[in-house]
């Protein structure tokens, strides 16, 4: 065989590296010719009204000028396109993560277990020598790759892609991200995402928290960031039309490569076709992000018009779920198909709770809780009951429950997790406590007066709340109970003020009490308010 038609040996993950760190000096070249184009702009406008007002219209046309323009020009460009091109290598990948609050995979949790499973099985077939993996707290269908500051390359999925899709699936998706890792693309897009880093830190540095800070700042320092505002805008504007240029065709190669990687083209189809037609928006800064992601994050689907499909930082994703289709030697209707019969299967073998009555068997009028003499509950046991809380595994969660009136207590941080999955089904008896409870949410005097006015009905209510606290137990009424976790007074609280289904929380540990069905009545009205 001659040299010339061996095969070239794989590159290893540092020489992609090292490759990508060379392709970067693109980056800075594109950066600091747009702030060579808008420094002299301005300059130049600055200089024109400056020698309007001293009546030298031609200033132009002075000897040696547009030397020192020049001069003055390429120095400042070279100045902020260094600066802001060294702070997005510097911590590009860490302040992305912290914006979209990406947090470490729970080992407690068997969800972020088999994604963590996952990450590392693949990471072993593509011969990568770390990959970290960890979850977005959202309920967004979306997932990313980027690059550490160190080099660490990291693979994020949100809860609600984790919650919606199938294990091929998530295989699928993380495949298509450790491609990009592979393959030296997540180094790039990572820096191209981060140049608007610097504006994001310089408009939250003059945006104020309250009346009183906006004051001290005053009109001077509003006008500033509203200035850097535009900028950030603008800066958003020129790194989207940037990501547009250089990711559009990585995202197809990225799709190949998983492929190659994963062997199911129909999977990754699928999963495809769920983030877009499903919500893959996450938070308000997502389009400075956009190329970062496996689907280009918006609302809700919508045909692109011609301007937003030139922008698009990806390609259309009807046109990479057709090419994935026709590797899995099928069509589109038929990943469709595949995806409503997955649907119908996952319902049929749901595990269906039942309301506390049907356990019990008592009449529907009678009291749902067991009644007990009024006594102080020890660390770890029933706050209602007054025996010890047993461990369980709910929606994946661990969390504790009453074996005797079922009550459950759950930490608020996994609280998300919970509602964003639908792996448990709910029987008839149920679902008519939730249309009850639904019934008299809709008539709570409460709610309607936060409807017409929400920020200052939830005053008023903290207010009551801080005062009614402040009295002695005596006014109070009965004792309140004391959290299992911490032994500080439970409170009574709605659990949020669009679903205002009132629940002990304890305000020292964050903890959740429960009482028997009122769980499985919040998760029922998530799923239908995530239906409609």
């Amino acid at each position: 065989m001659s040299p010339e038609s061996r095969p070239r040996p794989q590159r290893d993950f540092y020489e992609i590296q090292k490759t990508q760190k060379y392709k970067s000096l693109a980056v800075f070249a594109f950066l600091l010719l747009f702030y060579v184009l808008g420094v002299g702009l301005l300059m130049l406008i600055v200089w024109a009204a400056v020698s309007a007002a001293s009546g030298r219209l031609l200033f132009f046309a002075e000897p040696g000028f547009w030397a020192k323009f020049a001069l003055a020009d390429g120095t400042t460009a070279a100045v902020l396109a260094a600066i802001q091109y060294w702070d997005a290598r510097r911590s590009g990948g860490a302040f992305v993560l912290k914006r979209l609050r990406a947090v470490s995979p729970d080992a407690s949790d068997r969800y972020h277990r088999e994604m963590e499973n996952v990450v590392e099985a693949l990471r072993l077939a593509a011969g990568l020598p770390r990959i970290k993996a960890v979850i977005l707290p959202d309920w967004a269908v979306n997932s990313l790759a980027v690059i550490e500051p160190d080099g660490t390359p990291v693979v994020a999925v949100s809860e609600g892609l984790l919650a919606d899709f199938a294990r091929d699936e998530v295989e699928a998706v993380v495949a298509h991200e450790i491609a990009h890792i592979a393959r030296g693309d997540a180094f790039v897009l990572t820096l191209v995402a981060s140049t608007a880093n610097l504006f994001e830190r310089l408009r939250e540095a003059f945006e104020s928290d309250s009346g009183e800070r906006a004051s001290a700042l005053g009109e001077g320092a509003r006008a500033g960031g509203f200035a850097l505002g535009g900028v950030a805008g603008l800066s958003a504007f020129v790194i989207r039309l940037l990501a547009a240029l250089v990711s559009r065709q990585r995202e197809l190669l990225a799709d190949a490569a998983a492929v190659e990687l994963g062997r199911n083209p129909g999977a990754l189809g699928r999963a495809l076709f769920k983030a877009d037609v499903r919500n893959s928006f996450v938070g308000d800064f997502d389009n400075t992000y956009a190329p970062l992601f496996i689907v280009a994050p918006r609302s809700r689907r919508v045909e692109p018009r011609p301007l937003a499909r030139w922008l698009s930082t990806h390609p259309a994703v009807g046109d990479r779920i057709r090419v994935l289709a026709e590797m899995a030697h099928k069509t589109l209707p038929d990943l469709v198909a595949e995806i409503r019969d997955m649907g119908t299967e996952r319902e049929r073998s749901k595990l269906v709770f039942p309301a506390f009555q049907e356990i019990k068997g008592r009449p529907p009028g009678e009291s749902l809780l067991p009644v007990r003499p009024a006594r102080e509950a020890a660390l770890g046991h029933c706050p209602r009951c007054g025996i010890p809380l047993a461990d369980t595994i709910y929606e994946g969660v661990p969390i504790k429950i009453c074996r005797t009136c079922l009550g459950k207590l759950v930490p608020q941080d996994r609280m998300d997790r919970i509602l964003a999955r639908t792996e448990i089904g709910f029987s008839a008896a149920l679902n008519r406590r939730a249309d009850d409870f639904a019934a008299s949410a809709v008539r709570n005097p409460l709610k309607k007066m936060m409807s017409a006015d929400s920020v200052g009905a939830a005053k008023k209510l903290a207010a009551d709340s801080v005062r009614a606290a402040a009295k002695p137990a005596a006014d109070r009424g009965a004792r309140r109970p004391a959290c299992p976790v911490c032994g500080y007074r439970l409170a009574s609280r709605p659990y949020n003020y669009q679903y205002f289904l009132p629940v002990e929380r304890c305000l020292d540990c964050g903890r959740i009490w429960f009482d028997a069905d009122e769980l499985e009545i919040l998760q029922i009205l998530v799923e239908r308010a995530k239906r409609a």
